[in-house]
Order: structure tokens, then sequence, then C-alpha cells
């Protein structure tokens, strides 16, 4: 099997390169407006979100923040494919402009902008990123009534591009080898993903400078949400690529990627990441495998046995559905002549 991952240099409010009904998967996290760091980015795009940040009215620089991300939803719905996914990971703000403290609903501001283009919004997902400090509250310490909750979470909003959900051949391969075991089902689609961690972004050396436009965005949200809303082949666009965390994701899951970034510095990071993707890969599909092991014999030692056996492994499987279970793994990257991207290579997975 070989997957193609796309870089396009550019502005994600114009996907120019990417065709009408093209794509089956978004898995990205925009900036957030209202975000300190964020600030220069959105004056550069609207020089009016400034001068409503220098003259303090905060609720005017939120909407003209969202307004510059209104312009990549509208492209998203035009590059989705009928029951396509959105995963749009984003945080709330907590912020004082003129002396008062309060905090922006972005998440509400997302799900609004989509519901107004006319995607149905699925259930979401909470998970918790690092905290800024050891600190607990905000505000006045430990007198009440005036601290505040430390926001320490983010939001996965998940959307379907209209009422009706994607329809495949009967018996797809590339579905149902492309399955998920139970237990993982049951642990990836609670709404509450306690044990995913943000992370900080390895940029050194003369990368240095990127680091503010880059984010704690762990490798296991975009690898999950592949498996979850996506089958082998698909396509997955990230408009807000940063280091291609998500290209990385799809390679490892067997997807191809298109992914869109205005910094063309970002491009060189991913090319030095790329070395270490067969062996993550494999490192990926022999840990899931391996946990799902370690679960059938905590099922047996409980006295359950499992009714199914799986058709590429030997392991006993708990539903119909996970018979097919088939890992890629990556064995080779290289570059597109003539093309900014790259050819994945990708074989089923070696278990010596």
């Amino acid at each position: 099997m070989e997957t193609t991952h796309r870089v396009v240099v550019g502005d994600a409010r114009e996907l120019s390169q990417v065709a009408d009904d093209s794509v089956e998967l978004v898995v990205t996290s925009p900036p957030y407006p209202m975000i300190e760091m964020w600030d220069e980015l959105f004056a550069e795009l609207d020089p009016a979100i400034g001068d409503a940040l220098e003259s303090g009215d905060g609720r005017a620089a939120f909407e003209a923040m969202h307004a510059q991300l209104d312009y990549v939803w509208d492209e998203l719905e035009r590059v989705l494919v009928d029951g396509g996914i959105a995963c749009i990971n984003v945080g709330d703000a907590t912020r004082s402009v003129d002396g008062s403290f309060r905090v922006y609903s972005n998440h509400a501001r997302v799900l609004e902008a989509f519901e107004s283009r006319g995607f149905d919004p699925l259930p979401d997902v909470l998970w918790r990123k690092p905290a800024n400090s050891a600190a607990k509250f905000m505000g006045s310490g430990m007198i009440p009534p005036n601290a505040y909750v430390t926001l320490e979470h983010e939001y996965i909003l998940v959307f379907r591009k209209g009422s009706d959900s994607r329809s495949f051949e009967p018996g797809a391969d590339r579905r149902y080898e492309a399955a998920y075991f139970w237990e993982e089902r049951n642990r990836w689609f609670s709404d509450v993903w306690t044990e995913v961690r943000g992370e900080l972004q390895a940029l050194e050396g003369d990368h240095e400078d990127l680091r503010k436009r880059s984010a704690a965005y762990p490798l296991e949200i975009p690898y999950r949400l592949c498996c979850m809303y996506s089958a082998y082949g698909d396509t997955v666009l990230d408009p807000f690529w940063g280091t291609g965390t998500t290209s990385l994701a799809a390679m490892c899951a067997g997807r191809n990627s298109i992914g869109y970034e205005l910094e063309d510095a970002f491009r060189e990071v991913f090319s030095d990441r790329l070395s270490d993707v067969p062996a993550l890969s494999r490192s990926i599909g022999r840990k899931r495998l391996e946990r799902h092991r370690g679960f059938v014999a905590d099922r047996r030692k409980a006295g359950d046995e499992l009714s199914y056996d799986a058709v590429h492994y030997e392991t006993p499987v708990v539903t119909k559905m996970e018979r097919e279970i088939r890992f890629r793994e990556v064995t080779a990257v290289d570059p597109i002549a003539d093309e900014d991207g790259y050819r994945a290579e990708h074989e089923p997975l070696s278990l010596e």
C-alpha cells in the first residue's frame, strides 16, 4: 500500500490546491482566538483586531479573530465529502482586557460556526492539557469569592458534513482491516480522555523561533482520530499544519494527508522527523496488539472466553467485526519528485 502526503505553504482561508469533495477527514488545531501568543498573527490577517485589543474591546477582537477562522471553515465545507468528518481541537481562553478578566468561549463560537454551515455536531471529547503552573487558582487565592477556575482541558469538537454517514461497498477490505479492538473502541469513544496529555513540540537550534507557533498537540490525538473516523487510503486534511503532527499520524495510520501552513520553515522541521516514521509506525502497531493481548489475558483470568479469532494475528477478539484487523507499518518515506510532498510505502505489520 502507498500513501501520499502533500505540504502546501499557503493561507488556509483559501485551500486552492484542494479539490471539491476530495477529503474524508479533517483533523486540526487552529490558533486560539484571545490567546496572546496568536495576537500578532490575527492582527496581520486583520489590522482591526490589533486596534480592538489596543482599545480594550475584547468582544470585538474575539469576534474578528473568529471571522478569520470562518473563512477556513467555509473551505472545509467545500473540500469535505458528504458524510466526511471534521475534528477541531480548540481550547477556550481566559484573559484580562481593559482591566476585566473573563473567559472567551472559543469552542462555543466554533460550534456555532459549523452548525451555521450545515454540519451536524457529534459528541465531543475533552482531554487534559498541561497546567500552566502548579497553582490551581487565579484571582484572590485562598480568599473568596474572587478566585477563578484554572482551565486545564481542551475540546475536540466533532462534526459531520450533512445528515448522512458515509457509505462503503459491502465487506470493503480497507474499512474492515482498519477496525479497532473492542476495548479500544470503549476507550477512544469515551467523552473524556484522561490518559492523553499535552506535550511541548521539540523545536531546537535553528527552529527555536518557531516554538511560539507550535502547540501542545500530542501525536496520540490525531492518530486516534484517524483510526476512529477514516479508513485505510482516506485523505486527512490539516489546514493548520504546524510541525506536521497530523501528517505523521496519517502516515502511521495508513491514510493520505494534506497540510496547509503559512511558515515554510515548518517543512524543514517535518523533514527532520521522517526518518523516525518507520520505527514509530511499527511501535504503534505492536503496542496496540500487545495491549490487546493483555486485555485478553485479563478476560481469561476473569473466566471470560472471547468468541472469535483474528484472521491475521494469533489472538481472539470480542466481536466479529474485529476479525479482519490488519495493522500497517511504514517501510519507507521518500520525497515526491517535483512536488512538495512525500510518498510512504506500507506493508503489513512485522511482528519479529
